[in-house]
């Protein structure tokens, strides 16, 4: 267990999960850690570093076979009895979609523009589908043929409408509210066809659970490599799952009592205090074919606005 009790509530937390999701748990470190590190890795890493989270072997192995065989997450190079995995084409894009929006700057500028995607003459069996795909990427429902987003991008929506082969039985418009009075109805739209009061209260939560952990780390006198891994993890796996319901939207829209600022913060603060212990033990922990991962691309430092690699 670790010497930090807030972080031993955490890995506790996780453990009595049911049931425990170790495979978002394991994409979560392909993401964060792996991907930057030159994105392929030893099984046996893997194992050795979830064991401290209640993750046996057994499990590991489950997890990574139903994300390279059924989920197409991952895949395997076998070299020996050793197999090293990293994420398929298709899970790596997956993973840009998913992972760019935790470590970019949350504060956007917004000109009152609005994309509308009208979904009136795509096939009725196949306009969920379509709406679910499009929330991905921020748009909320208006309506039941009309989905809305105040910021995306038009390259990546056409594409997904593409791959969808709804591209051209979808009316796409790109408009701005001009009438400065409908700000309060608009406010209020958000919030409902956002859930954004749901959101908001799941980023109260992760700041109760996160609050001590930043506190108790911030005053220590040194900090544990394993341990600083660990809450890097876990603070990237919960963060995310919230993050990933969050419109994020243009500040103009969102209610007075928005917790995900705070939120975002918080994460900020806290992976930039573990990061650099946290990469020493990657590197000690964490294997390919050639040794010791290889030291982060540039861009890693660019996360959430920028870290320090002292």
């Amino acid at each position: 267990m670790s010497s930090s009790s807030s972080l031993n509530t955490l890995i506790n937390q996780f453990r009595e999960q049911r049931p425990i999701r170790a495979g978002s748990l394991i994409i979560t470190i392909f993401g964060d850690s792996i991907v930057p590190r030159g994105g392929k890795v030893w099984l046996g890493s893997l194992i050795n570093v979830l064991e401290p989270l209640g993750l046996n072997q057994r499990l590991v192995r489950t997890s990574v076979y139903r994300l390279s065989k059924e989920e197409n997450w991952l895949q395997a190079e076998q070299l020996g009895r050793r197999a090293y995995y990293s994420l398929t084409p298709q899970g790596r894009k997956r993973f840009d979609q998913a992972f760019k929006r935790i470590y970019v700057p949350a504060t956007r500028e917004w000109d009152g523009r609005w994309c509308l995607a009208v979904l009136t003459q795509v096939p009725a069996e196949m306009r969920q589908q379509v709406r679910e795909e499009l929330q991905w990427q921020g748009f909320g429902a208006f309506g039941p043929t009309l989905v809305a987003t105040p910021h995306c991008d038009p390259q990546e929506v056409r594409s997904t409408l593409q791959e969808l082969g709804v591209l051209e039985a979808t009316i796409l418009f790109d408009t701005k509210e001009c009438d400065e009075s409908s700000s309060r109805a608009l406010r209020a739209q958000s919030r409902e066809c956002w859930n954004l009061d749901q959101i908001s209260d799941s980023y109260q939560s992760f700041l109760e659970q996160f609050r001590p952990v930043w506190q108790e780390m911030s005053s220590a006198d040194q900090l544990d490599p394993q341990e600083c891994f660990i809450a890097r993890t876990l603070l990237i796996h919960e963060y995310r799952k919230v993050l990933l319901r969050d419109p994020q939207l243009p500040a103009e829209l969102l209610p007075s009592d928005w917790n995900g600022a705070a939120a975002r913060q918080l994460c900020h603060n806290l992976y930039s205090l573990v990061c650099k212990r946290s990469q020493q033990y990657i590197t000690r922990m964490m294997e390919t074919a050639d040794g010791p991962l290889p030291p982060p691309a540039p861009s890693f430092y660019k996360r959430f606005g920028g870290l320090s690699d002292d």
